[in-house]
């Protein structure tokens, strides 16, 4: 691979002068410039990244640990964190933790021995249900910028990106309440996350603002089966008329179980979810799904990490921001 060794003394120019040429710099004459960058190009020149990364304190690379890539939303989240690092000039190496605290910590120690320039992530299950945050603690007292989104711990400081989720589960709540349903239930197979907290917590408010209904929270563990603790939910309370699922496989699962169970959605029966477009696609009749525009929350912690990374004077003003859902009626309610 040609070098810029090789490139200067072709044009019998120095080092220093081929540099500043294919950098763009004012200094260089434009017919100099036009004859490093045509010769640059001829012999396919690249940059030597390991050098480049020594030299300027940066690898222009970020690290991105998410818990779960068979997740839908999570692995769209991913794309849109690489689509935004690639537009901005920096790759991504993606480390998934399967929920493990153990496995989250060995993903940071792994990349922050200079092998990224920060991190976004996504909290393991484990660390969320243990409130281990030291780790995290640690990475950023280390000098590496760290961007959470959707779990994330109040308590460690740095920029975050989340939706909505009590908001959104609120309103989809009262929607169901405008629709005159009189027993809602709210399931969920998320409850030991944060935001499966914030959605059934914002569920349980609409519901008590009425004044005539008590909350019906199904919580479903992860070791369970999900169809059976379903069905038997149904059998047990014969009376539901609404369902609020915290997650698309307990709306998914939610509406086949009440057409099993004969009841006609949305006439006797309404549904609404947590779920993507595609998981809508899916079910018979369409599932109203609270969107969570994924790949925009990928984009949008791709972008403030990559700001905070290339701050002269970075500060500790870290900044929360909240991406909206968007409430997608189709045809399982009314």
């Amino acid at each position: 691979m040609v070098t810029l060794k090789q490139l200067a003394k072709e044009l019998n120019v120095s080092i220093s002068t081929v540099s500043k040429a294919l950098n763009n710099s004012d200094e260089i004459g434009v017919e100099t410039a036009r004859r490093v960058k045509e010769l640059a190009e001829l012999y396919n020149y690249k940059p030597n990244k390991v050098a480049l990364s020594l030299k300027q304190n940066k690898t222009k690379t970020i690290g991105v640990i998410i818990p779960n890539i068979l997740n839908h939303f999570l692995a769209k989240v991913l794309y849109g964190i690489e689509r935004e690092a690639t537009k901005q000039g920096y790759n991504i190496i993606t480390c998934i933790s399967n929920e493990s605290l153990d496995k989250e910590k060995e993903s940071l120690q792994l990349l922050a021995n200079g092998s990224v320039d920060g991190f976004i992530l996504s909290i393991a299950e484990e660390s969320q249900a243990s409130n281990a945050i030291d780790h995290f603690k640690r990475t950023i007292n280390q000098g590496l910028p760290v961007v959470m989104f959707d779990r994330v711990a109040n308590d460690v400081l740095c920029d975050k990106v989340i939706v909505d989720d009590f908001e959104s589960t609120y309103n989809a709540t009262k929607a169901l309440i405008a629709e005159k349903r009189k027993k809602i239930a709210f399931i969920t197979n998320i409850n030991g996350l944060s935001v499966g907290k914030l959605r059934r917590h914002g569920y349980s408010k609409a519901i008590l603002e009425e004044g005539v209904m008590e909350p019906l929270v199904l919580k479903i563990k992860n070791k369970d089966d999900k169809q059976k603790k379903i069905k038997s939910f149904f059998k047990k309370h014969k009376s539901i008329d609404g369902i609020v699922a915290a997650d698309s496989s307990a709306g998914i699962i939610a509406l086949n179980t009440a057409i099993n169970f004969g009841l006609k959605v949305p006439k006797d029966i309404s549904v609404i979810a947590y779920a993507s477009k595609s998981d809508s696609f899916h079910t018979l009749p369409r599932l109203t799904t609270i969107r969570q525009h994924a790949k925009a929350i990928g984009a949008k912690a791709a972008e403030m990490l990559i700001n905070r990374i290339q701050s002269v004077h970075p500060t500790e003003n870290y900044k929360t921001t909240i991406v909206k859902t968007s409430l997608v009626k189709n045809k399982s309610t009314l």
